[in-house]
């Protein structure tokens, strides 16, 4: 199986982005969107973007490398009524069916960014984006003290074995010059790309910080295999332990609940 696939198939990322969904609805709201407008979400999870959008009144196709989170996406569109949505399984990095210049927006918030060919990811983002439409991406961002998933991130990576050779890190897609340069390749000016920080908020009254730990070692697949590594080398107190500190540093709710506010790069590509 391709890793990528088998690495967010491994878990329920439905329980994790259960926790998304204020933020989602928010981002989505300051993309103005005027429909008809035809939207790509890309690495859609069960549609924590594409429902909103959707919502918006957006002709939405979710596509998503994991199959459990296409059929979870597929249940939320037909449960919310919303027969202009569709989630499908595809490859980031090989979007096979999907015409050029399909899409007035193509979005993927922490999602193309875990794919393992980033410059095949920008080269078919520009590919089935409409010219004169745009490209929103949020990215988080190497070793950011301000983002629990970029130091959660960092925190795993330590536990488990060293990545494989030709391994490019999804936290590349956090540094400027990185993406400029892979937009470059894909035929974008410097020019037509902008890059600001924003915020993505983690929220919960009902989840408890040592619950909410509990529900990354279980669902979220590099906490899942950082916590089987840690388990072979006798370390699982030691990586719980760091996870709940930095979570707890963070954590902005002082009733017992979750508000864990996470930095990221938002960038946006005019085609």
């Amino acid at each position: 199986m391709n890793p990528n696939k088998a690495l967010w198939e491994k878990g329920d990322f439905t329980e994790i982005a259960a926790l998304m969904r204020q933020s989602g609805e928010a981002l989505v709201k300051s993309l103005e969107v005027k429909p008809p407008l035809r939207v790509l979400d890309l690495g859609c999870g069960d549609g924590t973007t594409a429902l909103p959008l959707a919502q918006l009144g957006a002709d939405v196709v979710g596509i998503d490398i994991a199959r459990n989170l296409v059929e979870a996406g597929n249940k939320r569109a037909a449960a919310a009524g919303l027969s202009q949505l569709k989630f499908q399984e595809g490859d980031a990095c090989n979007l096979e069916g999907v015409d050029d210049h399909s899409f007035d927006l193509t979005l993927t918030i922490f999602g193309a960014m875990f794919a393992p060919k980033p410059f095949d990811v920008a080269s078919e983002m520009v590919r089935v984006t409409k010219p004169g439409g745009r490209i929103v991406m949020g990215n988080w961002i190497p070793n950011d003290p301000t983002s629990f998933v970029s130091q959660l991130l960092k925190i795993s990576s330590a536990f488990t074995p060293p990545p494989p050779e030709g391994f490019v890190s999804p936290m590349t897609w956090g540094v400027e010059n990185q993406v400029i340069d892979r937009f470059a390749k894909a035929g974008v000016p410097k020019e037509k790309i902008s890059m600001v920080k924003d915020t993505f908020y983690f929220i919960s009254p009902d989840v408890s910080p040592e619950e909410y730990v509990d529900l990354f070692r279980r669902f979220y697949g590099p906490t899942m295999n950082a916590f089987e590594a840690a388990e072979k080398d006798g370390k699982v107190e030691e990586l719980h332990r760091q996870i709940l500190d930095q979570l707890n540093a963070q954590n902005e709710n002082t009733d017992g609940g979750i508000l864990i506010p996470a930095t990221f790069l938002r960038v946006t590509v005019r085609v």
